[in-house]
């Protein structure tokens, strides 16, 4: 019997679905537990799809963990829990290219490309999903420049760890985009609720009745004085 499931990494707690799988199979579910989170631990924080195996005669069972999705990995890198949802405008995220290249390798048995680099250029398509940037840059650009070989070096060594330098300057460059990014979304919204605000005093405002330009009372409407009437010739 197979039973497929996505878990919290290292958090799995019972639920109908399994014990009704596994209750009748005579099969300890606590045991079945204790071991998925175990072998998730790695994926803290993070969904992961789950195979149990059980095997009904011996009443034993195995536990295969696949990794998690694409973009589950490279927000875990980025440390967000959600992408952007207008990413052609606000990015939340900024990670290296040997984070790119980890999160490939990480991944490569499960995104049926030939190689590393091929990996690699799959990965930074779904950083401009999120809104992440790669090397401080739009990902639609370093994906150009790994067309161009300017990334063969680290694909090549499998560079997957920055160094703690390169880690400062990514995390600073983002900081300071963020900060822009805040400031102009703030100003946009004062000036969204301006607009709004003055356009509710316009409803609101009762119409005015016209005045003279003399006076400035209002202007009434007289009537037209009529010319005495002529006697009439003999």
């Amino acid at each position: 019997m197979n039973i497929k499931l996505l878990v919290d990494g290292g958090a799995m707690k019972p639920g109908p679905a399994l014990s009704q799988k596994l209750g009748p199979a005579g099969i300890p579910i606590n045991k079945v537990i204790d071991k998925v989170n175990s072998s998730t631990q790695a994926f803290n924080g993070m969904q992961v799809p789950v195979n149990i195996v059980v095997d009904l005669k011996t009443k034993s069972f195995e536990v295969n963990v696949f990794s998690p999705p694409v973009s589950g990995l490279l927000k875990r890198e980025a440390g967000i829990q959600a992408g952007s949802g207008l990413q052609k405008k606000i990015k939340v995220g900024n990670l290296s290219i040997e984070q790119v290249i980890f999160v490939a390798k990480s991944k490569m048995p499960n995104l049926l490309c030939n190689d590393l680099k091929t990996a690699v250029k799959t990965v930074i398509g779904s950083c401009v999903s999120l809104g992440i940037l790669v090397e401080n840059m739009n990902p639609v650009e370093v994906e150009k420049m790994v067309d161009e070989g300017k990334f063969d070096k680290e694909i090549k060594e499998e560079k997957a760890e920055a160094s703690p330098e390169k880690k400062k300057l990514i995390k600073e460059f983002f900081e300071n985009l963020k900060s822009e990014q805040d400031k102009r979304l703030k100003a946009e919204a004062e000036q969204k609720e301006a607009a709004a605000a003055a356009a509710a005093a316009a409803a609101s405002t009762p119409a005015t009745t016209a005045t003279t330009p003399a006076t400035g009372t209002a202007a009434t409407a007289k009537p037209a004085e009529k010319s005495p009437a002529k006697p009439a010739k003999k």
